[in-house]
């Protein structure tokens, strides 16, 4: 019926070639298809909202148990710069205690994930309208790559403490001393002594992050995922 209608509009208007009515009919029924044009308010509005539903989501993937551990795309994993201590300590039969820090470390960033989406939440309703257009029309991790790069700063530096409790609860905090200890006891090795707390920070951070562009990416690409009218009008109109 839509393109009965779209067609006869056209050859009403005077003779069209046949590209040009093809191509006059994709562009009205995209019209038709993705409704009003939302204000620059609403468009606002509703990348906070999608990024409020992301975080929600992502903080309840992350924060449960294996969230980070068993996710290999965000698995914190040992100190990259402190290989040399991980492959010195297996090699003198300490690979469990090694293990374990790992699992302790990410058992760390799981807990603090169920502390930050309020953090999160607080970053995003003080976000504004500015460039939210180009969000809309950017990438698929446009609005969370905004988020990042705006309020990193402010959100690590209320994250980093939770970090540090979530790892001192799980005992990572010792386990990380008591390797980095006995590695220092070996002769002759260069004594090492990184900011845990820092790196897991960084490393907890990005992955909360990459699961919350994923998010994002779902309720761009897939309408099942627009869950209220002002997603559905906001993000269908992306296209």
């Amino acid at each position: 019926m839509k393109r009965k209608i779209i067609l006869a509009l056209l050859f009403a208007t005077g003779a069209c070639s046949s590209t040009q009515v093809n191509q006059a009919i994709d562009e009205a029924s995209k019209a038709l298809e993705s409704g009003p044009v939302p204000t620059s308010a609403e468009v606002g509005e509703g990348l906070k909202e999608a990024l409020i539903k992301g975080i929600s989501a992502g903080t309840s993937q992350v924060s449960q148990t294996d969230g980070y551990f068993k996710n290999l795309a965000i698995k914190i994993p040992f100190p990259p710069e402190l290989k040399k201590v991980e492959q010195k300590l297996r090699q003198l039969g300490f690979g469990n205690e090694v293990d374990n820090f790992v699992m302790t470390m990410n058992r760390g960033a799981e807990d603090a994930a169920k502390e930050v989406k309020p953090i999160f939440v607080n970053a995003i309703r003080s976000m504004t309208i500015e460039d939210a257009w180009g969000i809309l029309k950017g990438s698929p991790d446009a609005a969370t790559q905004y988020l990042k790069r705006t309020t990193s700063p402010q959100i690590k530096e209320k994250f980093k403490p939770v970090i540090q409790n979530s790892l001192n609860k799980v005992s990572a905090t010792k386990y990380y001393g008591d390797l980095v200890n006995t590695y220092n006891r070996i002769p002759f090795v260069e004594k090492v002594n990184p900011d845990l707390n820092e790196y897991a920070t960084d490393l907890a951070m990005q992955g909360l992050f990459v699961t919350i562009a994923n998010e994002e990416k779902k309720i761009r690409e897939n309408p099942l995922e627009r869950t209220t009218d002002l997603l559905k009008k906001v993000f269908g109109y992306q296209k």
